[in-house]
């Protein structure tokens, strides 16, 4: 891989990113926000990892700028090699098929579908830049260094402070997780061996909000469920494209979820 530049390489994502091109002996560059010089400079491989994926709900002006913002910018004025987009499979809610060609359904009136809608403006308008641009659209990515802002970071956060969690949705709830490494994993992939405009990341293997509690009891955490929690079901994602062009399948995420549930639990700031 030529040199990188990785937008947002200070989030979740983008900080794993950042550390396995390093490790890797790759040359990688994570600008300040506004740096003038990511106009200036040639930028090589650009993974952009900028995005709100915790409170988008109540942040819509600020979910929009991250989405697209930086975005817009780059594929106008900037020099690079190619580009690649981190999207989300939420864009499939609603839809009959998580295949990456599948028609999708948007409500503009939901405030849910704000991000779904951001997130495919920023998809639409890489592809159609007429700039070299690829689209990784990612699940719920969990790992050390997630903090409580999304789902199960929340849940972890409760569980070590409180000993006690409540879910909000049912427990016959189901998503599709993806671990940090093997989501890192497949990004690379995708940039230096993928040939689609747009690559689903996920485990294709969904679970069940059940076994999240049953993790959870085992560990001595009290769990109890929201009266009239919703069911809350994502269809299994595709990933045969990803596993296909690339050669890699994350794996299922339950054993290395009750691993690390572990040792968070019994020393949380080890994994900030």
């Amino acid at each position: 891989m030529t040199a990188t530049t990785v937008l947002g390489g200070r989030g979740f994502i983008g900080r794993h990113v950042v550390a396995r091109l390093q490790a890797q002996g790759h040359a990688c560059w994570v600008p300040e926000r506004d740096d003038p010089s990511l106009f200036t400079r040639p930028l090589g491989q650009v993974i952009y990892c900028i995005g709100i994926t915790a409170n988008f709900r109540t942040q819509p002006f600020a979910t929009v700028d991250a989405n697209l913002g930086v975005l817009r910018q780059v594929l106008e004025r900037a020099t690079f090699d190619q580009l690649l987009y981190l999207s989300s499979t939420r864009v499939y809610d609603g839809a009959d098929s998580t295949d990456e060609g599948a028609p999708l359904r948007v409500q503009p009136g939901w405030p849910d579908h704000l991000y779904n809608l951001s997130k495919l403006m920023g998809e639409s308008l890489a592809l159609s830049s007429g700039r070299p641009c690829r689209v990784a659209r990612v699940c719920n990515v969990i790992g050390p260094g997630m903090g409580p802002t999304n789902f199960v970071g929340a849940l972890l956060h409760a569980a070590h402070s409180n000993g006690a969690v409540q879910f909000q949705t049912a427990l016959a709830s189901v998503k599709d997780y993806v671990w940090i490494d093997d989501a890192v994993e497949a990004l690379l992939a995708i940039a230096q061996r993928g040939v689609e405009p747009i690559y689903n990341i996920a485990t294709g293997q969904p679970m069940r909000h059940a076994a999240l509690a049953q993790m959870l009891a085992h560990h001595g955490v009290a769990v109890s469920v929201a009266a009239d929690a919703p069911v809350v079901q994502f269809p299994p994602v595709a990933v045969q494209r990803l596993q296909r062009d690339t050669g890699t399948l994350p794996r299922p995420v339950a054993p290395l979820l009750s691993a690390w549930l572990a040792s968070y639990l019994s020393n949380p700031k080890e994994h900030a």
